[in-house]
């Protein structure tokens, strides 16, 4: 068995797929093994994330904990310092160079990879998977025909795209509506009226992208369910709260209300303390994966129904630099947030009318846009996906929806659970629709540990 060629094939060449490379070419299995990275664009170690783009988005995770590497957590810090020494652990950096940074890191384990195991990066998109039988090898089929037969395949396919909003359905061609921020060079002029839709993490970056030029900058509305925009970041202090873990626990074993009620409670005994309630929040958030196993799924459905908008707000934090940018936008009346349902979009000539119901009361408002820009964030309800690899992976059944559209089920270290209940021994899922199962999967350090534990996994010897 060793002395056979072992191919494994990595779908996606963004942060997941560039780990799990790095780490298998670092430790890599016994025998000879081809490793096949396959990314859409034209770049690996991006993604759509980290892409080369015309504006410097920021990240919203401070430098210090930002490492692809559990065993050297300070490994971005020291990369971005070699580039510019000014920098300091709490910086928030623009993501262009921490796409550079996972390049470097890809690039590093290539050239130090053993002799058995070599990497071979291919441009296209998969768009079929078939299983030749049930313990034997994967047939990975891309767009242009080419095709792979792989022992093992692994799914990093990061963030879908928005979700196509039923009300938009009038306007989806309209060339004032934007369906997908992330697709477009969006540029803005001072006379126009732009309207964003959700006021999470996207929103902040389009509204820093509008002001970027104080003579261009839109006049802006942020509209969502509930109008909370996320608080700033503060200086990190990981081990600076010691909360009751076995309370949460206990809490979450009960009822929703319990556990909603311990949160608060922490986040007040941090402050109480001398200590920051974000502190708090990160001390959850460690613990969130074994928290969400617990819950019943009657109370996942009225967490995402009635507590989910309040966590992400204050679980994903700007950068103090983007909350002053905001602040000041909102005091000057170039930013309005307002919390509502909208339900209609018009098209009016060039413009939008969107017409919408504030939040609290029973009647409408109506008023006309320049741009109109679904800012909502990723869809991870794969069953409505548009994307043919996810629809040929539901249709032939070697994937299982999450029911409460939280992504794909999956079992130990990602493997894939199939239409039988049974988690496909030769087929993995690591990246943010890992939340179905564990909630919390979307920084870095919780990628890399999913991705860590993944190829530590396909290093062994397998039949």
């Amino acid at each position: 068995m060793a002395g056979l060629l072992r191919t494994i094939v990595i779908v996606g060449g963004g942060f997941s797929g560039t780990v799990v490379a790095a780490n298998l070419l670092r430790r890599p299995p016994p025998g000879p093994t081809r490793l096949v990275l396959i990314e859409r664009s034209n770049e690996v170690a991006r993604g759509a994330a980290y892409a080369e783009r015309s504006f410097p988005y920021l990240l919203n995770v401070p430098a210090s904990r930002m490492s692809a590497s559990s065993a050297a957590p300070k490994e971005f810090l020291e990369f971005a310092q070699r580039r510019i020494p000014k920098v300091t652990g709490e910086d928030f950096l623009p993501r262009t160079l921490y796409g550079e940074y996972l390049n470097e890191v890809l690039l590093a384990a290539q050239l130090s990879a053993p002799g058995n195991v070599r990497l071979e990066i291919v441009q296209g998109s998969v768009v079929n998977l078939r299983r030749i039988e049930r313990h034997l090898p994967l047939r990975v089929e891309l767009e242009d025909g080419r095709r792979f037969t792989a022992d093992d395949v692994v799914l990093a396919l990061g963030n879908p795209r928005p979700a196509s909003l039923s009300v938009a359905r009038d306007v989806l061609t309209h060339p004032a509506y934007v369906a997908d921020p992330w697709t477009v060079d969006l540029k803005f002029n001072r006379s126009q009226t732009v309207l964003l839709i959700g006021t999470g993490l996207t929103t902040a970056d389009i509204i820093n992208v509008a002001a970027s030029d104080p003579q261009r900058t839109p006049t802006l509305h942020a509209l969502s369910r509930h109008g909370l925009v996320p608080p700033r970041q503060t200086p990190f202090r990981p081990d600076a709260f010691k909360g009751d873990g076995n309370a949460l626990l206990l809490a979450a074993s009960t009822s929703l209300r319990r556990l909603v009620s311990s949160v608060r409670l922490l986040a007040h005994e941090a402050e109480q303390m001398g200590g920051d309630w974000r502190e708090a929040i990160t001390f959850v958030r460690n613990m969130a994966p074994t928290i969400w196993q617990r819950l019943p799924e009657r109370d996942r459905v009225r967490f995402l129904r009635h507590v989910r908008a309040y966590w992400d707000i204050y679980r994903h934090r700007l950068p103090p630099e983007l909350i002053q940018k905001i602040d000041a936008l909102r005091n000057s009346g170039r930013l309005t947030i307002h919390a509502g349902h909208i339900k209609q979009f018009i098209p009016r000539g060039e413009r939008i009318e969107v017409i919408w119901r504030p939040r609290g009361s029973q009647e409408l408002r109506a008023q006309q846009f320049d741009r109109v820009i679904n800012c909502t964030g990723p869809d991870y309800a794969i069953a409505r996906s548009t994307e043919p690899l996810w629809r040929n992976l539901v249709q032939t059944g070697l994937c299982v929806p999450d029911p409460l559209g939280l992504g794909l089920r999956t079992g130990p270290s990602g493997a894939v659970i199939d239409a039988d209940g049974w988690p496909g021994p030769h087929l993995f899922y690591v990246g943010p629709m890992l939340r179905a199962d564990h909630w919390e999967a979307t920084a870095a350090h919780e990628l890399r540990g999913h991705a860590e534990k993944l190829a530590a996994l396909l290093a062994t010897e397998r039949r």
